[in-house]
C-alpha cells in the first residue's frame, strides 16, 4: 500500500492504473477509521482493481471550530487497517494541498439540503461538496463509496454528482453496528464509558419503533421515538424526522411514500451522533 500527500503525484499513479484498463474505486473518510469504514474498503476491493481511500478531516464542512479541533486523528492505525482491508492508496493531504487558495464555491441542492442537517450545520453540505467534488476531480474514480449512516449527506452526493456530470457510480452501503446495536461512528471515539452505555438507547429506540410503527400511525412513531429519548438522561434530541428516502421531505402518513426512513440525531454529553433507520421501502 503506497501513501500520498500530494496531488500531481496521486493522480500520475492514478493515470498509470487507468491507461492499463484498471478500474478504480474511491472511499473518501475524515479517518478515526473503523469497522464501518472497513466494509466499504471491502467492498470496494471486491469490485474493482485499484482502492484509493482518502484521509482528510474537511475544515470547509465543520461550522464549529471547536468540533474540528477535537476531531480524532489516528493516521497510523488509519494505515494498518486499511493494509489489512486491502486498500492498494492512502491519499492524506495537508490543508494547504487540498486548497492553496479558499474555495468559494457554492452548491445548493435543494430540497435535500434544507432540513435536517441543512437546518441544524448550515454551511455543512457546502464543505461537504467541497470537498468530494475535489476528490473526485482528484481521482476521478469509476465508483466511490459511501455510508448510509450519513444517509442526508449520500443523498446529495448522489445528486451533486448528477448535477456535475460526474461520471461515477455512486455506492451506498449499509450502516454497521456493534453487536449491542450501537452505529459505528469515528465520533464513538470522544464518549466515555458511561456515555457509551447511554447512547445506546439511540439504536434501541430506532429498533423498537419500526414494531411500533406497524400498529401505530406516523406521528405516533415519531412522538414515541422522541419521548423515549427525552426520557434518558444524558440524551438530548436535536431532531428526529421521518422522511421519503428520495426528497428527505418530512411524511404525515405511512402511505404517503414506499420508502420511508426515520433520520436522528442526539447529543451525548457533548458528543454529536447521527443514525437511522428504514421504516419502509
Amino acid at each position: 500500500m503506497k501513501v500520498f500527500n500530494n496531488i500531481n503525484e496521486l493522480k500520475s499513479v492514478l493515470a498509470t492504473h487507468r491507461l492499463e484498463g484498471k478500474k478504480i474505486a474511491l472511499v473518501p473518510t475524515m479517518g478515526a477509521l473503523h469497522q464501518g469504514h472497513a466494509s466499504l474498503v471491502r467492498k470496494a476491493a471486491a469490485e474493482n482493481d485499484i482502492v484509493v481511500v482518502s484521509v482528510f478531516v474537511n475544515p470547509t464542512q465543520f461550522n464549529d471550530k471547536n468540533d474540528l479541533k477535537k476531531y480524532p486523528r489516528t493516521l497510523e492505525a488509519d494505515c494498518e487497517l486499511l493494509e489489512r482491508e486491502g486498500a492498494d492508496i492512502v491519499f492524506s493531504p495537508s490543508v494547504d494541498e487540498m486548497y492553496p487558495e479558499e474555495d468559494k464555491r457554492q452548491f445548493s441542492f435543494p430540497p435535500l439540503d434544507t432540513v435536517m442537517e441543512g437546518i441544524f450545520r448550515p454551511g455543512h453540505f457546502n464543505g461537504v461538496c467541497q470537498v468530494v467534488s475535489k476528490l473526485f476531480m482528484i481521482a476521478e474514480p469509476d465508483k466511490a463509496y459511501f455510508g448510509e449512516k450519513d444517509f442526508q449527506q449520500l443523498a446529495i452526493i448522489r445528486e451533486m454528482v448528477r448535477k456535475m456530470g460526474f461520471k461515477l457510480e455512486i455506492v451506498g452501503c449499509p450502516i454497521i453496528r456493534e453487536m449491542d446495536g450501537l452505529a459505528l461512528s469515528s465520533r464513538n471515539a470522544l464518549l466515555s464509558a458511561e456515555e457509551r452505555k447511554t447512547a445506546l438507547n439511540i439504536s434501541k429506540t430506532l429498533f423498537e419503533s419500526v414494531d411500533y410503527s406497524k400498529t401505530h400511525t406516523l406521528r405516533e412513531a415519531k412522538g414515541f421515538v422522541e419521548s423515549s429519548i427525552a426520557a434518558v438522561d444524558g440524551l438530548k434530541l436535536e431532531y428526529f424526522e421521518i422522511v421519503d428516502g428520495n426528497t428527505l421531505q418530512s411524511l404525515e402518513e405511512w402511505q404517503n411514500s414506499s420508502y420511508i426512513v426515520g433520520c436522528i440525531t442526539v447529543f451525548c454529553g457533548s458528543v454529536r451522533l447521527i443514525d437511522n433507520i428504514k421504516y419502509r421501502g
